[in-house]
This record gives structure tokens, C-alpha cells and sequence, in this order.
């Protein structure tokens, strides 16, 4: 393969057909780690709009570091996969104390941080500072398997070792932010998973699996993942007029509120739970539906009950004072909520809603 010649042809496509993304406007360090963390398991016109509201919330390295994490919670919320924006508050915090506030320029010193990856990284590293690294994600996999007509299995993490050699070979010399962009948006839309459009493709002459006619078997993507299944009790809780929320000290949704469940098979079985926990007397008196909502690996079935909550808001014996754990409708809708308990209250809303009519 004559690289320089591959390097030239994708390059000057994406200068012409390059998509037009607000991270794309700036080589500014802190915005390209936002928008990289934001696109990891999320869609493009999704993540653009709350790229542009976390900016403007959250400039730079030094007001994400000291911000409440409620607040910066709240700015995620909808995106799923908290873990990743907890993640960034810590290293936002890193940079602080170990860079004093300035972001580290090279990638070595970037993948230090707390949750960035390889892909990350290289990703920062290339656009924001000119590094030859080159990303890997699920679309240069695809490209690479294709280009080199090669039968490795991409969901395994031996190929992704051995396809950042080949990365790191055709980004050499090269603009590298330009072409890992290019590269990027060469996966996105024309060497696309189904039907790629090697018609329309800057590399096609480079295919190899074009030219035995193998590009639309691969890349081999074999992955080996199963989800299970968890059933709740799912209470929304109710005193007054004001609902009992929690928020998740660790797990799956850790920093993020939502309603009571417990994996219990019976209305009564809630209740002791609950009086266990809290040190609070509820009872459930009516059941509304199955709220059912799949996460990457599992499966949640969220059976869902009304109930009261029968003890006073400083009642003796509680975990912590019931009136701390009690919203209106209108404070829930300022707190973070995970996705999943969004769909809770927004069958809250709308009984609210109907009653009111």
C-alpha cells in the first residue's frame, strides 16, 4: 500500500465532506475530552446539544472540578452511562492538583486520567495537540478489517492491540487530526457496517475485501455478552404532597436519585424491606404497571406500586430525617434522575396530570 497516497485521498475528502460538529470548531483540550466522553456509546445528535449546554455551565477544567455534583449530574442527565461523567469530575480534579488546572499535553500523561482510555487519549491527544496516535473504535476497526481484508475478530481485545499498530503506521506523517477525523466520519458514513458505499469511498482503490468482494462480510464482530434479567418492586412513595427519593451512594446509578425497589417478590416484602433500611412504615396499596428498561448488560423489570409513607417527617429511628428525602414534582425535576426513573416519573406526571382534570 502506498500509505502517503491513502493518507492524501482521505484527507482531502474530509476537507471536503467532513461533517460540521461544534467540537470540531476548537482544538481546546477541555472541549475535544467533553465531546469524546459525551460519543462513547452515544449518538452524534444527541450529544450535541448537551455539549453545548455543558460548556456553557461548565467552561473549563477548573469549574468542572469545583462543581457540585448534583449540578454536574443534572447536565448528564439523559445520557446514561453515569459513570463516565463521575469520572471526569475526578480527573477534572486530578488535573487541578497534578497539572495545576492546565491539561496535560501528551498522550502518555493523558491516559493517566481518571477514565480516559486509549481511544480517548488518542483521540485528545492527535486533535487537540497534533500526536500520532491513532483511534480506535468501532468504525477504524471496520475500516482496517476491510482495508486489509483481515478475518480477526474486532470485539476481542488482541485484534484492537494489533489493529493500533496498524493505525499508528498509516496516521505516521500525516496530519493526525485530520485524518483520524477523516477516518472517523469515513466509518460513519460510507464504510458503514451494512451496504458501505465503496462507490462513494476516497480509499476503495486500497480495499482489499472490496476487491475480492468481502466487504460486506466483515469485519468479524463476534461478541460474547448476554444480559440478565432483575425484577423490582419499584414504590413511588408518597407524603403529602411531596415524593421519597434516595440517591444511590455506589452501583450501576451511583450519585443519581431515583425511587426506592427491591429485587422482593411480594407488596409485604417491600414494606419490611423498606422499615429494615429507613426505619420508616410505608404501605403499598396499589400496583400500576411493568416499567421495563435495558441497560447495556441488563434488564430491568420495574414493577411499579403506589404507597404512603404512615411516620412523621422526624420520626425516631430513621436512617436520616424523612423531610431531607422528600420532594415536590416540581424540585424532582431539578435533581439528577437516571433514565430509567425518569420513566417512573413520568407516569407520576401524567396520574398527576388526569387527577388535575
Amino acid at each position: 500500500m502506498n500509505i502517503k497516497t491513502f493518507q492524501q485521498n482521505l484527507i482531502e475528502w474530509y476537507k471536503k465532506q467532513g461533517r460540521d460538529l461544534p467540537w470540531r470548531h476548537t482544538r481546546d483540550p477541555y472541549a475535544i475530552w467533553v465531546s469524546e466522553i459525551m460519543l462513547q456509546q452515544t449518538q452524534v445528535d444527541t450529544v450535541k446539544n448537551y455539549y453545548t449546554r455543558f460548556l456553557e455551565t461548565l467552561p473549563d477544567i477548573i469549574s468542572l472540578a469545583q462543581a457540585n455534583e448534583d449540578r454536574v449530574f443534572k447536565l448528564w442527565e439523559g445520557l446514561g452511562y453515569y459513570r463516565r461523567v463521575r469520572h471526569m469530575q475526578e480527573a477534572a480534579r486530578q488535573i487541578v492538583s497534578e497539572y495545576d488546572g492546565r491539561f496535560p499535553d501528551n498522550y502518555d500523561d493523558i491516559i493517566r486520567l481518571k477514565g480516559i482510555g486509549t481511544y480517548t487519549a488518542s483521540a485528545i491527544s492527535s486533535i487537540a495537540f497534533g500526536q500520532e496516535k491513532g483511534v480506535i473504535d468501532g468504525n477504524t476497526l471496520r475500516i482496517l478489517s476491510r482495508i486489509y481484508n483481515r478475518q480477526d475478530n474486532i470485539a476481542l481485545d488482541k485484534t484492537k492491540k494489533t489493529y493500533q499498530l496498524l493505525m499508528d503506521e498509516l496516521i505516521h506523517d500525516a496530519d493526525p487530526s485530520m485524518f483520524n477525523q477523516g477516518m472517523m466520519d469515513l466509518g460513519a458514513g460510507i464504510c458503514t457496517p451494512r451496504h458501505p458505499l465503496c462507490g462513494h469511498c476516497p480509499v476503495c482503490s486500497f480495499c482489499e475485501a472490496h476487491a475480492s468482494g468481502r466487504e460486506s462480510v466483515l469485519p468479524v464482530n463476534i461478541k460474547n455478552t448476554s444480559k440478565t434479567d432483575l425484577y423490582y418492586i419499584t414504590a413511588i412513595l408518597k407524603k403529602d404532597d411531596k415524593y421519597f427519593l434516595i440517591k444511590n451512594k455506589e452501583g450501576l446509578l451511583e450519585n443519581l436519585y431515583g425511587f426506592v425497589q427491591y429485587e422482593v417478590e411480594s407488596p409485604i416484602s417491600f414494606e419490611e424491606s423498606f422499615h429494615n433500611s429507613y426505619g420508616l412504615t410505608v404501605r403499598l396499596y396499589e400496583y400500576c404497571k411493568e416499567i421495563k428498561h435495558v441497560f447495556s448488560h441488563r434488564i430491568w423489570h420495574m414493577n411499579v406500586y403506589l404507597g404512603e409513607i404512615m411516620d412523621g417527617p422526624e420520626t425516631a429511628g430513621a436512617s436520616e430525617p424523612l423531610c431531607e428525602q422528600l420532594y415536590t414534582e416540581e424540585e424532582m425535576e431539578k435533581l439528577p434522575i437516571s433514565t430509567a426513573h425518569r420513566k417512573v416519573c413520568a407516569f407520576v406526571k401524567k396520574s398527576t396530570d388526569s387527577e388535575q382534570r
